[in-house]
């Protein structure tokens, strides 16, 4: 499982450095695509393959279907490290290019790479209500 968060800079290159218990978790080579909230999602490849499974199930009859899968898709990328720790992020996360510092942030079975500054404003708008959204998670018995 992967737990932490962590502030990194952008290098000119457009490389972000991957905290060493990520890199771990992740193995060789890992996936990173577009995520959701304005931030980029990274996938060892055994999430990967499951996801991708998931997606392929979904009935290409359904426009909402095809879109959810043309973005998810379109968007990846396999990449591995160097012997820094870095990667090549391609893809901006929010402004994370513009402002050059992100925010690196297990979440369980992903990653996500956010702008700093979208993480946190993210935060101040979330913080208020964590409390009523814990309310309403027990109806799903957590």
């Amino acid at each position: 499982m992967l737990m932490g968060e962590y502030m990194h800079t952008i290098d000119a290159k457009g490389r972000v450095i991957l905290p060493a218990d990520f890199r771990s978790e992740l193995g060789e080579s890992f996936i990173i695509t577009k995520g959701l909230d304005s931030c980029l999602f990274i996938y060892t490849m055994t999430e990967w393959e499951n996801l991708s499974t998931k997606l392929k199930q979904l009935p290409l009859a359904k426009a909402e279907a095809r879109a959810f899968v043309r973005f998810f898709f379109s968007g990846a990328r396999q990449l591995e490290c160097d012997k820094q720790g870095r990667f090549w992020c391609q893809q901006p996360a929010g402004s994370c290019q513009a402002a050059k510092g992100c925010s690196v942030n297990s979440i369980s079975s992903r990653i996500e790479l956010w702008s700093r500054e979208e993480w946190n404003r993210y935060n101040e708008e979330i913080n208020p209500s964590v409390s009523s959204i814990a309310e309403n998670l027990v109806d799903l018995g957590i």
